[in-house]
């Protein structure tokens, strides 16, 4: 593809790896997991468990070290770091020590590198079951028969959404190129009416959030001036490629 002025866009060469065709349909399998419950073992990495637990330092109860039915998946790092490795292994019903320092920049001040205790009970045990990665599962998430072919469309799709978006980046580079060398003059009034149509799809998109522009200054800080002067650079841009690319069209009937 050439795009006007000199400036090539040559074809796209995109690569996609197993790594990232696995990853796509690890993706596809995890919106398609569901959690049971399990109460034949202790707890292991990534179980979504419900504790009971109290915290001491130097045996002493602390403000704020207390919960009850707590939701906890291990490895979320929700908690202060080695507390969740430790309670891996641990048993629904069986009280657990689990001793931890509170970090150094920890937010309560007279805790911060503490050594603390928490005694700790699962109370449940939950986990997230994938389905099997096998020709059924294929014939369930897509309309392929066969995981072979479910694999093959995966990659298919990832390379094309690849190619598209290096052709669209290189495309975009060819068009500052041309923008660069070029020189415009574009009306003051063709600017501003961009800057308010920018505005204006903002505000729709606002509201079909809920959140009104009003609130959204308000938020922000923002006064309607200082929008539409934030949008200039962007408004300016946009006028410059449509005019780039409506000169390339132009030449390329004109070839």
């Amino acid at each position: 593809r050439r795009v006007h002025g000199g400036v090539k866009v040559e074809k796209v060469e995109a690569k996609v790896s197993d790594e990232e065709v696995n990853a796509e349909i690890d993706k596809e399998r995890e919106s398609n997991s569901r959690t049971i419950t399990v109460e034949d073992r202790a707890v292991k990495d990534a179980d979504m468990t419900i504790i009971d637990f109290e915290g001491f330092v130097d045996g002493v109860p602390f403000e704020g070290g207390k919960g009850e039915n707590y939701p906890l998946t291990i490895g979320s790092g929700a908690f202060i770091p080695g507390f969740e490795e430790k309670l891996i292994g641990a048993r629904i019903g069986v009280e657990t020590d689990v001793n931890v320092t509170f970090p150094e920049d920890y937010q309560a001040p007279e805790l911060a590198g503490k050594d603390a205790v928490f005694k700790c009970t699962v109370k449940e045990i939950k986990e997230k079951e994938l389905p099997e990665l096998d020709d059924e599962f294929a014939s369930e998430v897509s309309e392929f028969d066969t995981l072979e072919e479910y694999k093959a469309d995966v990659k298919k799709k990832l390379l094309e959404k690849k190619e598209a978006e290096a052709r669209d980046a290189k495309e975009e580079a060819a068009i500052e190129a041309v923008i660069e060398g070029a020189q415009m003059e574009i009306p003051e009034a063709m600017v501003e009416t961009q800057q308010r149509q920018i505005v204006d799809d903002f505000a729709q998109r606002m509201q079909s959030q809920g959140l009104s522009m009003e609130q959204y200054m308000q938020f922000t800080g923002l006064t309607p001036i200082k929008m539409l002067e934030q949008v200039k650079p962007q408004a300016l841009k946009r006028i410059q490629s449509r005019l780039v690319l409506e000169a390339i069209a132009e030449a390329e009937k004109i070839e």
